[in-house]
């Protein structure tokens, strides 16, 4: 049995109580539980007190009088940010794709001219699984640093069934070794292999009838997405793909209507999607669609802002009762960046969002996201102990003071994270 550990006089103890059983939506994105003054006890990795400092000090005196004391004065406590869309496990760089861009090269037509996802995937299948491993560790070392305790990771970047099971297989490896829970999805339709983009039913007919079945076999991803966009994988092949990874377990996700409007959000309501994210060019029709049928909008600021694009509209889906997460993307080209506080300052300052909005969407919503809300995503009694302390003295500063790493402390499963690894 660990040593209990015991977080005292956090300036803001803010719980996000109350949306465990389902997302918040609209007015309720703004319910934060905010304690003044507020204490937190830990016990065999799970919060067992959560309150006002003097009422926890009192009731569970015996207990604290053992344990290990983290002095959050002047602080504010929050749970554990959570990113809920990353490609996380890969090779290389594109900053030649940058530099394209800024002189006018769009997206899709350096994708188109052998650039872009198939770069990456070419480097990705040239790397062995050391260098896989060591790459990605790097990455989620970075993203523990910026307050972040869960990462959902996709593939993608194999685009063939050896490919693509390494790198799940590097990402299981990953969760096993490192403080940061991964959760994985399988992405074998992230693109057609340039080879085969003349007959791209046929590579749908692989990923269907030859890598779905093998990955659920193996266990080693919990959802199926894919990249529905014009030019990439239609409506109705995104659909086939879809429901056959349902036919063997996984759940459907989508990368949908992110370069324009293609049915992307309509689709994901259709076949009971957990989440459609990007919606930069979402259609009203799709957003209500979304709505109804309580499909999370995962917005992804950090791809718009890198591609120079126009926003995803957050205000309109917020308003319009879809439930929404934010995540920043974290990939080698449209959004190389794996700080989710800087996705969250963009949240506010080009999505019209709140700062009460974002905390909600990187915590209890984005665990919703990733189907982990019973366990993480707010502090309260019986959940994994998974906190992040800013030495901030409220959550506004966090919005205001954009741009920046207000970490202090990060707790996973009740054990403090020192340079990457939990203390005893």
């Amino acid at each position: 049995m660990s040593q209990a550990l015991f977080i005292k006089n956090a300036k803001q103890l803010i719980t996000m109580k109350g949306h465990t059983d389902k997302p918040a939506k609209k007015g309720a994105m703004s319910e934060l539980d905010i304690i003044e003054n507020g204490s937190l006890l830990i016990e065999d990795g799970k919060i067992t007190a959560v309150g006002k400092h003097e009422e926890v000090e009192q009731k569970y005196k015996d207990v604290i009088s053992g344990a290990k004391h983290i002095d959050a004065s002047g602080k504010t406590v929050t749970p554990g940010l959570i990113d809920p869309h990353t490609h996380l496990v890969h090779a290389g760089t594109r900053e030649n794709e940058y530099a394209m861009r800024l002189k006018g090269k769009t997206y899709m037509e350096i994708m188109n001219a052998g650039g872009g996802i198939h770069a990456t995937t070419r480097a990705t299948k040239e790397a062995d699984f050391e260098q896989l491993y060591k790459e990605s560790k790097q990455r989620l070392d970075t993203f523990f640093e910026y307050g972040v305790t869960t990462v959902e990771a996709k593939s993608g970047y194999g685009l063939s069934l050896e490919h693509e099971l390494k790198q799940l297989e590097v990402a299981k490896k990953l969760n096993e070794d490192h403080p940061i829970d991964i959760v994985s999805t399988f992405m074998g339709a992230h693109a057609v292999p340039i080879e085969e983009k003349n007959n791209q039913d046929a590579f749908v007919d692989r990923v269907i009838q030859e890598m779905i079945p093998e990955v659920a076999e193996k266990g080693l991803a919990i959802f199926n997405d894919v990249f529905c966009e014009r030019g990439v994988f239609t409506p109705e092949q995104s659909k086939r793909i879809l429901e056959a990874g349902k036919e063997y377990g996984l759940i459907p996700k989508i990368h949908a209507d992110e370069i324009e409007p293609y049915g992307g959000a309509e689709l994901a309501a259709e076949v009971g999607a957990i989440s459609a994210d990007h919606l930069l060019k979402a259609s009203d029709d799709g957003i209500r669609k979304m709505a109804e049928n309580n499909v999370m909008g995962v917005l992804l600021p950090g791809t718009a802002f890198f591609l120079m694009a126009e926003f995803a509209d957050a205000r309109k889906m917020i308003d319009n009762g879809v439930p929404v997460a934010l995540s920043t993307d974290a990939n080698p080209g449209s959004s190389p960046t794996i700080s989710l506080q800087f996705i969250m300052n963009l949240g506010c300052l080009k999505m019209g969002m709140t700062p009460e909005e974002v905390l909600t969407a990187t915590t209890i919503n984005a665990a919703h996201a990733i189907n982990c809300a019973d366990r993480i995503g707010s502090l309260e009694v019986g959940k994994q102990a998974d906190i992040a302390i800013f030495d901030i003295p409220n959550y506004m500063v966090m919005s205001y003071k954009y741009g920046m790493n207000h970490i202090d402390t990060v707790i996973k499963g009740g054990k403090q994270v020192v340079n990457g690894k939990q203390l005893q």
